[in-house]
């Protein structure tokens, strides 16, 4: 379970979290408390925990802006930070 979850040329080492890791590895595999197992395992990832979204800040509201009377009177840029990376399966 181990090698499937950290191996960074496997398909299952995404972090998805117990559920996701389940439907995906018992299509492969299968032992008794399977559910289980990977539930307690995934509980001690501290990525999986991480990338859980009740642990990530909420992105608050949008704000409102004024619109101006003439063209390129005001400009405002969007800064958009912290985007995950693109998974590849293949490196």
């Amino acid at each position: 379970m181990e090698e499937a979850h950290s191996s960074r040329y496997s398909i299952y080492s995404i972090h998805l979290g117990s559920t996701k890791m389940y439907r995906d590895l018992r299509e492969v595999y299968w032992w008794n408390s399977m559910k289980k197992g990977i539930a307690k395992f995934v509980a001690k990832c501290p990525n999986c925990q991480q990338v859980k979204v009740v642990h990530q800040r909420p992105g608050g509201l949008a704000q409102n802006i004024e619109l101006p009377d003439w063209k390129w009177e005001m400009i405002n840029t969007d800064f958009i930070t912290v985007l995950p990376r693109p998974y590849r399966q293949h490196v």
